[in-house]
């Protein structure tokens, strides 16, 4: 179920009643400024990063293989 604006500036009004006004933002806080859908979880955030390192271990491998030829290039 995703949650429009609407919906929670209905249930902070709500919830400021209740509780009032401190406890209101308090708890609104804790809330997700999306849908949990939107949210990204540790694993995402693992994935993410183990395809970064496999993106950087190839960038680096090109890179020595250029800098290796350049110096043969130098040097011979």
């Amino acid at each position: 179920m995703t949650i429009s604006e609407a919906s929670r500036q209905a249930l902070h009004a709500r919830l400021a009643e209740v509780l009032g006004a401190e406890e209101a933002v308090a708890l609104m806080e804790y809330l997700p400024p999306v849908g949990w859908a939107d949210v990204a979880t540790k694993r995402d955030l693992d994935h993410l990063g183990s395809e970064l390192r496999g993106e950087m271990a190839a960038m680096e491998g090109r890179l020595l293989y250029e800098m290796a030829h350049q110096f043969r290039t130098m040097c011979f």
